[in-house]
C-alpha cells in the first residue's frame, strides 16, 4: 500500500476535489503505448490508400522537374524555381496525410484523461532540471516500468516481424523471377500490408498499458485518512465553526417561532413533555396552521409565552404526539388530523364567544379521534 512522506498508509480514494486539482497541474492518465498505435496503424493504413494519388503525383514531378530545357540548365534561377515548385507540390501531396497524423495524435492523447490544458504545468520547474531526480525518475517504477515496456515492444515487433518474413519467404523470393515493373507494385504492396500487419501488434501493448496508467493514476491520487480531514476542514469549514453556525441557525429559528406563538389560537399539550401552538383563520388558511412545536424544556416555554398572552391550552395528549411528529412548523396540519383538530377548534372558538357573551360553558371533548398510523407513543 503507498504511503506518503509522513509514512501514513494512502488508503483513502482520491475526492472530486484532489481529481480537479491533479487536472489544473495537469497530472491526467496518458497512454504512449496508445498514442504510438494510433499513430502507426493509421498512418500505414493512410499511406496505403494514398499510395495511388502518391504516385501519380511524384510520377508528374518527376517528368517536370527532369526533363528540362536547355537554357534552364544553365540558369540558377530557373533551377531554384523548379526547385520551389516541387517542394510545393510535394507539400500540397502530403497536407492531407498529415493533417489525419495530426487528427489522430490528438483524438488518442485525449481519450484516455480528456482533453486537458494546464497552465501549471507549462510553467518552467527548475527542478526538472535536477540531475539527481532525473536519476530518481530513470531508476524509479515508472522507468523500470518503462524499460520493460520497451523491452516487451522490441521483442513484440521482432517475433511479429520474424514470422511475417517466415511465413511471406517464398513470396519474396518470387519477386525476382518477376518483371521489374510487377514486381515493384507486387513488392510494395507487400510491404505496405507487412507493415500494417506489424503496427497491429502495438495494440496488445496498448490494451496492456491503457487500463495500468488509469489504475497508477488513481494510485497517486489515493489520501490518506488525515489528507481527507483536512480537505473537509478546508472546503467546508472546521467542525467547532459548524457545529456554532448550526447552534446559531437554530437559536434563531426559534426566536422567530416564539415571535409566532403570541399569534396562535392554541396550544395542545401532552401535557408536560409536547407543547403545539396552532393558529387558524378560515378566510385565508385552507386548514390550521403549526406555528410553534417543541418538546420538555422548549415545550414549556412555548406554554409559557402562551400563559402571557392568554393563549387558550388544551391537553391532549394523544393528538398533541400526533401533530408533533406529523408535522414541520410553518405546515398545515395532514388531512388525516382535520376531524380531530376541527373538534379542537370548535370547542376553543366556542370557548372565546363564552368569556365575551357568557351564556353556558362549553363542553370540552374527552376525546379526538386521531387515525392509528399517525398516533405516536
Amino acid at each position: 500500500m503507498a504511503e506518503n512522506q509522513d509514512g501514513q498508509e494512502k488508503s483513502q480514494e482520491p475526492t472530486a476535489k484532489r481529481i480537479a486539482d491533479a487536472r489544473k497541474k495537469g497530472q491526467v492518465p496518458r497512454s504512449r503505448e496508445l498514442n504510438t498505435m494510433a499513430l502507426t496503424m493509421v498512418g500505414v493504413a493512410a499511406l496505403m490508400l494514398m499510395a495511388g494519388s502518391f504516385t501519380e503525383t511524384l510520377e508528374k514531378l518527376f517528368r517536370s522537374n527532369f526533363i528540362l530545357a536547355r537554357e534552364d540548365i544553365f540558369d540558377p534561377n530557373a533551377l531554384m524555381a523548379h526547385l520551389g515548385l516541387a517542394i510545393q507540390d510535394a507539400l500540397i501531396m502530403l497536407l492531407p496525410f498529415f493533417a489525419i497524423l495530426v487528427v489522430v495524435a490528438v483524438a488518442a492523447s485525449v481519450a484516455l484523461g480528456g482533453f486537458n490544458i494546464s497552465a501549471e504545468a507549462m510553467q518552467p520547474k527548475l527542478s526538472k532540471l535536477s540531475p539527481l531526480k532525473g536519476f530518481k525518475r530513470m531508476f524509479g517504477a515508472k522507468g523500470l516500468m518503462e524499460l520493460v515496456k520497451s523491452l516487451a515492444k522490441f521483442v513484440l515487433v521482432g517475433v511479429a516481424t520474424v514470422l511475417l518474413l517466415w511465413s511471406w519467404s517464398g513470396d519474396i523470393l518470387g519477386l525476382a523471377e518477376r518483371d521489374v515493373s510487377v514486381a515493384l507494385v507486387e513488392g510494395l504492396r507487400m510491404v505496405g500490408w507487412a507493415s500494417l500487419l506489424i503496427a497491429s501488434t502495438m495494440t496488445l501493448m496498448a490494451v496492456i498499458d491503457v487500463p495500468f496508467q488509469m489504475w497508477q493514476h488513481k494510485k497517486e491520487l489515493k489520501m490518506t485518512q488525515q489528507e481527507v480531514r483536512d480537505e473537509l476542514k478546508q472546503t467546508e469549514g472546521r467542525p467547532e465553526v459548524k457545529g456554532r453556525i448550526r447552534q446559531l441557525q437554530r437559536e434563531m429559528a426559534q426566536r422567530r417561532m416564539m415571535e409566532e406563538v403570541p399569534k396562535a389560537d392554541v396550544i395542545v399539550t401532552n401535557p408536560t413533555h409536547y407543547a403545539i401552538a396552532l393558529r387558524y383563520d378560515p378566510d385565508s388558511m385552507a386548514a390550521p396552521l403549526v406555528v410553534a412545536k417543541g418538546k420538555d424544556l422548549l415545550a414549556a416555554t412555548i406554554r409559557e409565552l402562551g400563559d402571557e398572552h392568554k393563549i387558550p391550552r388544551v391537553e391532549a395528549p394523544i393528538l398533541a404526539r400526533a401533530i408533533y411528529f406529523n408535522t414541520e412548523i410553518n405546515e398545515t396540519i395532514p388531512a388525516g388530523l382535520f376531524l380531530a383538530v376541527a373538534q379542537l377548534l370548535a370547542y376553543v372558538f366556542q370557548l372565546r364567544a363564552w368569556k365575551q357573551e357568557g351564556g353556558d360553558i362549553p363542553q370540552r371533548p374527552d376525546e379526538y379521534p386521531v387515525p392509528e398510523d399517525l398516533q405516536h407513543d
